[in-house]
């Protein structure tokens, strides 16, 4: 090894985001490269899958190799190549595993297998040491959960969507109010903009349960809004976006709270593409701010899909000493719990 450090190329191709980084010793990012595709998808209101396996396969190799250059490494300097096992689209994934299988097989180097969700959890590992244990909220366009962590790499599902993850909802509703793809940012902004005027439902579930349901939330604010165009009147969709909002909000932090404070955590981390959401951050921290337990949220550039948090979980299963076979595959509907365990 490289001065005693852990150097870890991280691979990240779960779904329309082309990544690659490397890792120095988990915690520090030595280069951070993302090809987004966002405006090829635009103009579809979503990702179309075919078109992000198609732009992985033309930026896979680019993207690795300036992700070496800007660290100034080869990859004889790498001592693991950590990658996004599941779950995503299988034909992105797919890119991903055989980019990393490949450089595995031509250099002998060490090949991990990584559950994208863990990847999330572990930016924060970025940004700050873990303390466990450790609850930690994730929220993306495919994943709403509450996770609990008892040490590395072990982690307990307690909580999650029975329907729709929180993202799905925000892209759903804001293609109602007609807004370009990805909508959340635009609820967001309008949110902030508006008031929320209208008493949307909040699903709170049976007593006790940490699970999610955005589904009928959804529904009703589509319902609301075509009732409103079938009568002729107008509603605003700053104050449409303040109220989705603040349902949205007001169930993931107060299950958040609850949660943290039933199993005593030391810390709870936010996790995720939604965790960019300046409403839900803003809520999270002003009810953290009166708690004994640490809230980390990470900055913008790590909730969203990017290859240093696949490298900084995949570090901790390195040293753990879990290695996956060049025979390794893409499993789109990966569950977090078994994978671990299987490890």
């Amino acid at each position: 090894m490289k001065n005693n450090d852990l150097l870890v190329l991280g691979i990240e191709t779960s779904c329309d985001e082309t990544a690659a980084a490397i890792v120095k010793n988990g915690k520090e990012i030595v280069s951070n490269v993302v090809a987004s595709q966002i405006d090829s998808h635009k103009r579809f209101g979503g990702v179309v899958p075919e078109i992000a396996s198609r732009h992985h396969v033309e930026q896979i190799t680019i993207v690795i190799e300036e992700a070496l250059q800007q660290a100034g490494v080869s990859f004889a300097d790498i001592d693991a190549i950590a990658v996004t096992e599941g779950p995503g689209l299988v034909g992105a994934l797919l890119i991903g595993v055989n980019a990393a299988k490949a450089i595995a097989f031509a250099h002998q180097i060490p090949l991990v297998g990584v559950h994208h969700i863990a990847g999330h959890i572990y930016a924060n590992q970025l940004i700050t040491e873990l303390q466990f244990p450790l609850l930690a909220l994730v929220v993306s366009g495919g994943h709403t959960e509450l996770v609990l962590m008892e040490e590395h790499g072990t982690f307990k599902v307690i909580g999650e969507t029975r329907d729709d993850a929180a993202g799905e909802a925000y892209d759903k509703v804001a293609r109602t109010l007609q807004l370009p793809y990805p909508g959340g940012p635009h609820i967001d902004r309008l949110a902030h903009e508006g008031t929320p005027t209208i008493d949307f439902p909040r699903a709170w579930l049976e007593e006790g349960s940490y699970d999610f349901s955005f589904s009928g939330l959804k529904s009703a604010v589509i319902n609301t809004l075509h009732n409103a165009k079938q009568k002729g009147e107008t509603l605003d969709p700053k104050d449409v976006a303040a109220s989705f909002q603040a349902s949205v909000v007001d169930v993931l932090v107060t299950k958040t709270v609850q949660a943290a404070k039933e199993y005593g955590v030391k810390q709870v981390v936010l996790a995720g593409g939604v965790a960019a959401n300046k409403g839900l951050r803003h809520a999270l921290e002003q009810e953290f701010d009166t708690l004994p337990i640490q809230l980390v949220i990470p900055p913008l550039s790590l909730c969203t899909d990017n290859a240093a948090m696949i490298a900084a979980a995949g570090s901790v299963l390195f040293e753990q000493g879990k290695r996956s076979a060049l025979d390794m595959n893409a499993h789109p509907g990966l569950d977090l719990e078994t994978f671990h365990n299987k490890k």
